[in-house]
């Protein structure tokens, strides 16, 4: 610890970062009965924290170093962090990025002047080709979280906290991806005041940190979520786990959806919008708030990032109120016979309704997909039990990825039978979810995989404007056809989920008989 201490205490930043502001998150405060502080770190010049670890270490190179050059890999706020460092050092730098990086990462780093090559589909795949590019050209690489140097230099943060506190913190909640951040604030913060609590924050479907902790040595992870892609990680650094063991005193996941959230959170008290991994701390203050039933604490989340691709946006709007749980989804079946609309209606009251999809099906029931605005978790309930004393069959849809990606913009067919369609042989219709790297070329190399004696009876394609690409396939396969599909799974090697005994799938799309 006092050698970690005293790196932060000489670390170099302010010849390119700035000192951020600590600045009251009032809204939130009100809402969660806590006094709630942002650590603005999406002010910095690249819209990022990662600034700062990035220039400590490069203006430690002598000047051979600096003449041939540094080499990085990254999705983009390191990236960023490292070519802006480059440009005021004068010394060449190169780029690695995955191709699913957004555009606007990709723009911000050649806008810099750093040469960049987008090399395969994940962090771990554009790292190994950095690797291979700095032995070969003699560059130096420079690691995002991995290194003393940047861990120190992201370290000034916790200085900075504890310096602007207006009272001393009772926890720092911070992003962790491959654990950088984490460590140098732990690193300091602990050194002064170890009663302050640590915690770290991770997306559910990327929690290489926490997974590690509990196991008690670094855990790769075999797959990760890319929503919050600045702390997409398989595994976490060699020192940075080390200091986390030692110092972080708990770890948070949390949803998609609570991300999207406290995205939201954010915007309404700052008008800033965050990126993913940026808005990852003060999604997992607001769940351990609720967790411990904090209250009347000093608590600081570490807003670390703001480069958010535009169009995302789109997805993040339609999550922010599930994530709040300010959105009630529901499948709804009523009698198919007048008035029977009306009678619903009579039981929502006064709600917003933010979807309502109907079509008329000839049966003697009505099945509706709809979206309800709520004012919380009770409220929820509270409707749920009103339709059930009403007489009227519901399926809270809230926590299905399937209706909330897909059917909600699917509503409205069925297939007619569920056999003998295009074929004499009895044929089986299977539903598969599917998540594949958005890049160019990528939907064409599914479609094009299928084989063509398979009939698709649903295929539904939306691009997010995020890294991920989704799909919904309903295919039609003969029994001895289904070992062929299995093996079609296995090379195919995208992220898949079996749907077809999903009840919102049965309802809406099943076939009918």
């Amino acid at each position: 610890m006092k050698d970690y201490l005293q790196k932060i205490l000489r670390a170099r930043v302010y010849d390119v970062a700035i000192e951020t502001p600590l600045e009251t998150a009032k809204n939130l405060s009100n809402r969660f009965k806590n006094q709630i502080w942002l650590k603005r770190e999406d002010l910095q010049p690249v819209f990022s924290f990662k600034l700062r670890g990035a220039y400590n270490r490069m203006s430690q190179l002598n000047e051979v170093e600096l003449k041939r050059g540094v080499i990085a890999s990254s999705a983009g706020n390191h990236a960023q962090g490292v070519a802006l460092s480059a440009s005021y050092l004068k010394c060449r730098a190169v780029i690695v990025m995955p191709i699913t990086t957004p555009a606007t990462k990709i723009k911000a780093v050649d806008g810099l002047k750093a040469e960049v090559i987008l090399h395969g589909d994940t962090y771990d795949e554009s790292y190994k080709e950095a690797l291979r590019i700095s032995k070969k050209e003699g560059l130096t690489f420079i690691h995002p979280f991995d290194d003393p140097e940047v861990i120190a230099g992201q370290g000034t943060i916790g200085l900075e906290i504890l310096r602007q506190s207006e009272k001393l913190p009772d926890a720092i909640y911070v992003a962790v991806g491959g654990g950088g951040l984490i460590a140098g604030i732990a690193a300091y913060v602990k050194s002064l005041w170890p009663q302050i609590e640590v915690i770290g924050v991770e997306p559910k479907d990327a929690a290489a940190m926490t997974d590690s902790l509990k196991a008690g040595k670094r855990i790769q992870l075999n797959n990760v979520g890319l929503f919050a892609d600045g702390v997409a990680v398989k595994e976490v650094g060699e020192h940075t786990f080390a200091l986390a063991k030692q110092y972080v005193d708990s770890m948070v996941t949390v949803s998609t959806d609570e991300i999207c959230a406290a995205i939201k959170d954010v915007f309404e008290d700052t008008r800033s919008i965050l990126e993913p991994a940026g808005a990852l701390a003060i999604a997992g203050l607001k769940a351990d708030v609720t967790n411990r039933g904090l209250h009347n604490r000093n608590l600081i989340a570490v807003a670390c990032g703001a480069n958010m691709n535009f169009d995302r946006l789109r997805f993040v709007a339609e999550r922010a109120e599930l994530g709040e749980e300010r959105e009630l989804m529901l499948a709804v079946e009523i009698p198919e016979k007048a008035g029977s609309l009306r009678e619903l209606c009579e039981v929502l009251g006064n709600r917003s309704l933010t979807e309502f999809s109907y079509r008329m099906s000839g049966n003697s029931n009505a099945e509706i997909f709809m979206g309800v605005e709520v004012k919380g978790p009770n409220d929820r309930y509270e409707l749920i039990e009103q339709f059930k004393k009403s007489g009227v069959k519901c399926l809270d849809l809230s926590n299905d990825e399937l209706s909330k990606v897909h059917l909600r913009h699917m509503v409205g067919g069925r297939l007619p039978i569920s056999s003998k369609i295009v074929s004499e042989k009895p044929l089986k219709e299977l539903l598969y979810r599917f998540e594949f790297p958005e890049k160019p070329g990528a939907l064409m190399r599914f479609v094009n995989t299928l084989k063509p004696e398979w009939s698709i009876s649903i295929f539904h394609y939306r691009n997010h404007g995020a890294d991920i690409g989704r799909i919904v396939v309903g295919v039609l396969v003969p029994d001895s056809e289904i070992e062929n599909w299995e093996i079609f799974l296995e090379e195919l090697g995208y992220k898949s989920w079996n749907e077809s005994e999903n009840p919102a799938y049965k309802l809406f799309l099943g076939a009918q008989t």
